[in-house]
C-alpha cells in the first residue's frame, strides 16, 4: 500500500524532491505546461490550484482552471474541458502538459450537478483520463480534498467514497492518481475541530447578541490561504512522488505573490 504522507511530509515532500532534483539538472529543464481541473475547492479564489501554482518553477506554465460548483458532468456540459482540449492540441513549445483532475464535492447527492457514484462518476472520472491521453498529454487523477466537519473528536470524512471511485479509475486506465483525501483527512483528523477552522476563507463570525449568524464566508470546504499552502504544499508532495518526472519542476520555495506595482508580464513565447 502506497505511503499516506503525514502532515509534516506532505507540508514539505513536494519542495524538498523538487529543490534536490532541480539542483541536479545541469541542463535547463524544457517547458511544461500544467492545467488544473476541478471545483471550488482547486478554483482560484477559495481553492488551493493557485497555491499549488505557485509551487513551480517558471518553466512550468500553470493554467487553473478550477470552476466554483461544478462537478465531473457540469464541467464537460458546460464546455469547460473544451478549453483544456485546445490546451492541449495548441501545445505549442510544451515538452510535456500535465492535466489534473480532481472532482466529487459536487458529484454528492442533493448537489445541482449531482452524479451516480456506482456508474456514472467513475466513468466521467476515467473519459478524462482518457481523453488528455489521446491529445498526448499525461493524465493525473485527484481524489477530493476533505470536508473539514467533525462530530465530535471525529472527521467526517463524507467524500471517502468518491475517493475511492477516483482510485479505482486511475487503476482502470492507467493514470497517476493522487490521494488526496486521505492524506487531507488524515492532516485534519490530526489538528482537530478548533485548528482546522483557521484554514477557511473567513474566520467563523463570533455568536451576535441577538443569536443570529452574522454573514461571512466561513465554512467547512472552501480555502483561506492558509489553507490553500497546507493543501498545495501536499499536492505538491503527492505529485513529486507519484509522477517523478515533474519533481525537477518543483522549487524550494512557492513564489511570492507579486506586489499591485509589479504585476508580472505575460512570458513572450520563443
Amino acid at each position: 500500500m502506497r505511503r499516506r504522507l503525514s502532515l509534516l511530509a506532505a507540508c514539505t515532500a513536494g519542495a524538498a524532491i523538487g529543490a534536490t532534483a532541480h539542483t541536479a539538472h545541469a541542463a535547463p529543464l524544457p517547458p511544461v505546461r500544467v492545467i488544473l481541473v476541478g471545483d471550488s475547492t482547486v478554483a482560484p479564489g477559495n481553492g488551493y490550484g493557485d497555491a499549488l501554482c505557485a509551487r513551480f518553477v517558471p518553466e512550468v506554465a500553470c493554467v487553473n482552471l478550477g470552476a466554483n460548483g461544478r462537478s465531473s458532468k457540469s464541467f464537460r456540459a458546460e464546455g469547460r474541458w473544451d478549453k483544456v482540449q485546445e490546451l492541449l492540441r495548441e501545445a505549442g513549445s510544451f515538452h510535456v502538459q500535465y492535466v489534473l483532475v480532481q472532482f466529487g464535492h459536487n458529484d454528492q447527492p442533493g448537489k445541482r450537478h449531482a452524479t451516480d457514484l456506482v456508474t456514472e462518476f467513475p466513468a466521467n472520472m476515467a473519459r478524462y483520463a482518457r481523453d488528455v491521453r489521446a491529445l498526448g498529454g499525461v493524465p493525473i487523477l485527484v481524489t477530493p480534498l476533505t470536508r473539514r466537519t467533525f462530530k465530535g473528536p471525529y472527521l467526517r470524512d463524507t467524500l471517502a467514497p468518491w475517493g475511492a471511485a477516483t482510485r479505482r479509475a486511475a487503476a482502470a486506465e492507467n493514470v497517476a492518481v493522487l490521494d488526496l483525501n486521505a492524506g487531507s483527512a488524515a492532516a485534519v483528523q490530526a489538528m482537530g475541530q478548533a485548528e482546522a477552522d483557521t484554514l477557511a476563507e473567513e474566520p467563523a463570525p463570533p455568536p451576535a447578541p441577538d443569536g443570529k449568524k452574522g454573514k461571512s464566508k466561513f465554512d467547512w470546504t472552501h480555502l483561506g490561504p492558509k489553507g490553500a499552502a497546507l493543501f498545495g504544499a501536499m499536492v505538491a508532495g503527492e505529485l513529486a512522488q507519484a509522477v517523478p518526472a515533474i519533481a525537477p519542476y518543483l522549487a524550494s520555495q512557492p513564489k511570492p505573490k507579486p506586489k499591485p506595482d509589479q504585476a508580472p508580464q505575460p512570458k513572450q513565447r520563443q
